[in-house]
């Protein structure tokens, strides 16, 4: 019981950097204070099984038989060598990942409902459903209701990985809700509210239920140059670029693994 408690307080505290970081771009304070990568690493690493002290002998390279074990489970994904080539991980990287989400995923798959179900394990406090939906659908990049081990490579390349448009893009996609290309004040809206109802009711400073459309507002002072009432991606690569906050949010992951 204890092993699950402190795997638990791991995985929130990750869950919390995450979150950190997606909303990075909707920021409108002061920068924060330098993110501490050594520490973000260690915690990134205890989260998954093969890496965790007392859970399994260490990787080498005789441990998985490359594309063996990826057979496995009731999903096979796609070898190994492929996703070298569609990520920026390397084969050893892919195995340890592949063992931490086999371990969580037996059937090699997620469904939303279940991706709602770890979600909101992560922010007990609060109704993370809505937020969570958003978030799957930006893995769930084939639009068939399953997020795949190559999809969540794929996520996480671009987030721990990719270069500053890379992730930049990454987040437009999630807050463009209906994918046509630009993000609307009631898309951000929407995206505001589902993590003010993520976060709870009883933060402190307590937040008013006006907070989600003023933080939109600001989105949109800030990001819509032309005043056509959308944000293009254009307008949002060029704002975020010269954001030191956000840059900094951006670089939050770089090198965990």
């Amino acid at each position: 019981m204890d092993q699950r408690k402190r795997r638990y307080q791991r995985l929130l505290k990750m869950a919390r950097h995450f979150y950190r970081w997606l909303t990075g771009t909707l920021s409108t304070g002061n920068p924060s204070a330098k993110p501490n990568k050594k520490t973000i690493k260690q915690r990134f690493l205890k989260l998954l099984p093969c890496c965790r002290s007392g859970s399994s002998p260490s990787i080498n390279q005789n441990s998985v038989t490359d594309d063996g074990e990826l057979s496995t489970v009731c999903y096979r994904p796609e070898g190994l060598d492929h996703l070298m080539q569609q990520t920026n991980f390397s084969k050893k990287e892919l195995q340890i990942l592949y063992r931490g989400f086999k371990s969580e995923c037996p059937s090699g798959a997620v469904n939303e409902e279940t991706f709602k179900n770890i979600y909101s394990q992560f922010f007990p406090q609060g109704d993370s459903s809505m937020y969570a939906h958003f978030l799957f659908e930006a893995f769930d990049t084939k639009n068939n209701g399953s997020i795949s081990f190559e999809d969540f490579v794929m996520g996480l390349s671009i987030i721990l990985r990719g270069s500053i448009t890379d992730k930049l893009n990454w987040a437009f996609n999630l807050y463009d809700l209906n994918k046509d290309g630009c993000i609307t004040k009631e898309e951000m809206t929407d995206i505001m509210r589902s993590i003010y109802d993520m976060m709870g009711k009883y933060t402190y400073p307590c937040m008013k239920d006006s907070a989600p459309k003023e933080h939109a507002d600001n989105f949109f002072r800030k990001m819509d140059k032309n005043n056509d009432g959308v944000v293009t991606i254009e307008e949002f690569l060029e704002t975020c670029q010269k954001d030191e906050n956000i840059m900094q949010s951006m670089h939050m992951f770089d090198n965990v693994i």
